[in-house]
């Protein structure tokens, strides 16, 4: 089992603050803005006098109103169409465990979630990368190269849209070649979808659109990052397979219950009006802008601009992020303060890849981006291991742009 590519670094953090350093954290999308009032109120004044288990696949009350939040984006989903889970971690254990045998294949476009390869070794199954490039601004990688990756085993593409860590989203065009590909060789499109609410040049393009592939899509879905409400452990599993979706229920059944607290949390939620993003993505858009052209200030460094999510993947002109990462926890500090980034490595299946980029998450204010930012510049310039030079692997992928 992988250490967590986001969190391995929580005891040189957890050091440096005892030694009274302020830490900046930019490693986790861990969101500074405040969750929904109204959301919060659902669970502080619910009059619940005994705390029971909710059905395994979520409260049905849930789950319809859950359904109409899809039916409002445009999505042919009903109740019966969605499992309740306990956050999208949960809902993609559940899709790998329901959609592959042990011993089968995931194909996955890296640099990808970094939890991806935890659940692939919690389900017994084997994960397939085919690499996208910095240079491409991490675009879809060609599907002739995922076609040649598929083998006997092959039973499933698995693809984060709009995508963490890189804040690509896909257009539709990309996402029809996904579409033909798992017609033409009859695979699940595990697709998931938690930043949906943010993307800032054009609306993100569910699998669940695509025409033709009802039997095969398996939304993965989370209130995570759209309400702030990480800690709530929220999430859903939605297919239009009814046979896949009564696997996933034994899988449910499994565990017994969905949090119910949470679900009153989620209920709440739906309720909101489509507005409620308009702030949320302004104040994300923002960040965003802020982070990346303080990140292109800086010599050496290359950033593509993200058109989704609240991630930036930089590469960093230093010998190896991992380093450079714990370096800046246990070594470095600017006015008493550093800053925590994700090294990108746990973000690719692929051994090497990744050694020089590293993961931001714009999810602190700007006052905050701006500090880290400072410290950053600062710790780049005194780091004994920096190089200017782009390493080959970053070469080869700003030649093939």
């Amino acid at each position: 089992m992988p250490w967590s590519p986001f969190r391995k670094l929580t005891p040189y953090a957890d050091a440096a603050k005892k030694r009274g350093v302020i830490v900046h954290h930019l490693n986790i999308g861990q969101p500074d803005i405040e969750t929904p009032p109204s959301v919060m109120a659902a669970v502080q004044q619910a009059d619940i006098r005994v705390l029971e288990y909710s059905p395994s696949g979520g409260h049905d009350s849930y789950r319809q109103k859950l359904a109409g939040y899809y039916q409002r984006l445009g999505l042919d989903v009903t109740a019966e169409d969605v499992l309740i889970t306990a956050g999208g971690s949960e809902a993609i254990l559940f899709a790998l465990l329901s959609c592959l045998n042990p011993g089968d294949e995931v194909i996955i476009p890296e640099p990808f979630y970094g939890a991806y390869p935890s659940f692939a070794v919690a389900a017994g199954v084997r994960i397939v990368p085919v690499t996208s490039h910095i240079g491409q601004d991490y675009a879809l990688p060609p599907v002739a190269e995922m076609e040649r990756a598929i083998t006997p085993r092959t039973k499933a593409i698995l693809i984060c849209n709009p995508n963490n860590p890189t804040g690509y989203v896909y257009s539709r065009a990309e996402l029809e070649q996904v579409r033909d590909l798992c017609l033409r060789h009859d695979l699940f499109l595990l697709s998931d979808e938690a930043y949906r609410e943010f993307s800032y040049n054009a609306p993100a393009i569910s699998a669940l659109e695509l025409a033709g592939l009802d039997q095969h899509v398996v939304l993965i879905d989370t209130i995570s990052k759209r309400y702030s409400a990480c800690g709530a452990r929220l999430g859903a599993l939605v297919t239009k397979n009814k046979a896949l979706q009564e696997v996933a229920l034994k899988f449910a059944q499994m565990r017994v219950s969905p949090p119910a607290l949470a679900q009153l949390l989620g209920e709440a939620a739906t309720a909101l009006p489509a507005s409620y993003f308009d702030g949320t993505k302004a104040e994300y858009l923002s960040r965003r802008d802020l982070l990346v052209a303080r990140l292109r200030a800086i010599p050496g460094v290359v950033c593509p601009v993200p058109s989704g999510a609240f991630y930036v993947m930089a590469q960093l002109p230093v010998d190896d992020t991992a380093v450079f990462a714990q370096w800046l926890l246990e070594e470095f500090r600017h006015e008493g303060q550093t800053l925590m980034i994700s090294p990108a490595a746990g973000f690719y299946a692929t051994p090497g890849l990744g050694r020089q980029e590293a993961r931001l998450a714009y999810v602190r204010n700007a006052e905050v981006l701006s500090k880290a930012m400072t410290c950053l510049e600062r710790a780049l310039a005194e780091y004994p291991g920096r190089q200017v030079a782009i390493q080959p692997a970053a070469a080869a992928a700003h030649a093939g742009s």
